[in-house]
């Protein structure tokens, strides 16, 4: 007799399939967006680090 929590069930493997498929995309989607966060970070590091500083102001006397 043969037991039949052994079968393969098609449903399963496609759901678990598509399952994979979203699961990669929204990995890669986190993925990019935490790489161009950390460029952004990077780039206004270096940005603010290599302008010269405002002046500071002057209060205007009465």
């Amino acid at each position: 007799m043969k037991n039949p929590w052994t079968k393969k069930n098609p449903f399963m493997s496609m759901w678990l399939s598509g399952a994979n498929a979203i699961a990669g995309s929204a990995r890669g989607h986190a993925t990019t967006a935490a790489t161009r966060r950390a460029q952004k970070q990077v780039t206004d590091f270096w940005t603010a680090a290599l302008t010269p500083p405002e002046p500071p102001r002057r209060k205007k006397r009465r």
